[in-house]
């Protein structure tokens, strides 16, 4: 396979960045998208260039550090998964392939397709925990939480922080982020103690950082790799409107 590439260069953060073009050939359709671009970087070395700058760890759809915005779509042209799980059958040889880093204000491009994801750090350390001392570990069964509420926790736990919602949205919203987040604790026992104060400062935190309104436009929850539903930003609402209330 072969493809036409517009892969997005810069060389750090205060430099003007710009598409660059580059021809790939010899492509196998069992490469991932990350390998593709391996392969491509390999290629660059050889021929004396700089190689392209883009970030990943696990490449197993964990992390979330892979992220990138593939002909117009975060992770690329497939649902419910991240770029590193992005295969090359997805594309057709001869295609032209756009490749740039999430864009938005609170996500600075460092470098390439890198960007600073370490707002959404700053979010966590406002209220994204609980502070008991929890501990040895306790038993298992002697907090009672119904199966129901404990799978919906998990369903906003397995949220892996790519910044795909925020890329997606056309305001720059973290509000899915911050739901899911927000989410897993409110809706166990563990997490109810500091849930006023856990809602409030996690949105001051967005807002401080830059982060866009929602206008409930829903493209966070149709890019989001792992399908992280709309309803958590709901009880994210609720849980930030009885905070405000009781205060």
């Amino acid at each position: 396979m072969e493809f036409k590439l517009k892969i997005w260069r810069q060389k750090n953060a205060r430099s003007q960045g710009a598409f660059v073009e580059y021809f790939i050939s010899g492509v196998s359709k069992e490469m991932s998208f990350l390998e593709m671009l391996d392969y491509l970087n390999k290629t660059l070395i050889e021929s004396g260039d700089n190689p392209v700058a883009f970030e990943h760890d696990c490449r197993e759809g964990i992390c979330g550090s892979c992220s990138l915005y593939i002909n117009g779509r975060p992770h690329g042209p497939d649902d419910l998964i991240a770029t590193c799980e992005l295969r090359m059958t997805k594309f057709k040889s001869g295609d032209t392939i756009i490749v740039e880093p999430w864009r938005a204000k609170s996500f600075p491009v460092l470098r390439d397709l890198i960007v600073d994801r370490y707002a959404f750090d700053k979010i966590m350390q406002a209220g994204g925990f609980i502070s008991v001392n929890s501990g040895a570990a306790p038993e298992a069964n002697s907090i009672p939480v119904s199966r129901e509420v404990a799978d919906e926790a998990f369903d906003a736990a397995i949220c892996i922080g790519c910044g795909a919602c925020v890329a997606a949205c056309k305001n720059s919203s973290a509000m899915l982020f911050v739901a899911a987040k927000v989410s897993q604790l409110a809706l166990l026992p563990q997490g109810k103690p500091e849930a006023e104060k856990r809602a409030r400062a996690m949105v001051a935190k967005m807002d401080e950082l830059g982060f866009g309104s929602c206008s409930n436009t829903g493209a966070c929850e149709a890019e989001c790799p792992k399908g992280i539903s709309l309803a958590h930003i709901a009880r994210l609402n609720r849980e930030f409107l009885l905070a405000v209330f009781k205060t």
